[in-house]
């Protein structure tokens, strides 16, 4: 088992790791490095057990957070695949026949008394 040393809160310290873990391990001591510099910089220095539980409180608290979001994320989704099964399941709806007129009656008038006029025309010079 691989001893792995960790940087925290300006702090080094041993841990044992699985083989093959030491990135996640390298990973997390950041995360809590991170918070114990920002209450280092905020408060000063702390007692080492003090900075170490406040900084893994803050951690906790943003995973608490974020679990909460995934949550809402699942519901949102659940509700999204439910609405798409009802709509699936609901059968297809015979399609609309919609009528439109492709030449409007007045184009058809119009037209009509043009070709009265070009026949009478042709009647007389025939």
């Amino acid at each position: 088992m691989p001893e792995v040393t960790i940087h925290i809160g300006g702090r080094a310290f041993e841990v044992a790791c699985q083989e093959g873990e030491e990135h996640f391990l390298h990973s997390a001591a950041k995360m809590l490095d991170d918070e114990a510099q920002a209450l280092a910089a905020q408060i000063g220095r702390l007692p080492e057990t003090r900075m170490l539980l406040m900084a893994g409180l803050l951690l906790a608290d943003k995973t608490a957070a974020g679990q909460d979001r995934i949550a809402e994320v699942e519901a949102d989704l659940a509700k999204a695949h439910q609405e798409i099964e009802t709509l699936k399941s609901s059968g297809t709806a015979e399609p609309k026949i919609v009528e439109v007129d492709v030449i409007p009656p007045h184009v058809t008038d119009s037209l009509s008394a043009l070709a009265d006029r070009a026949e009478a025309l042709a009647d007389k010079i025939g």
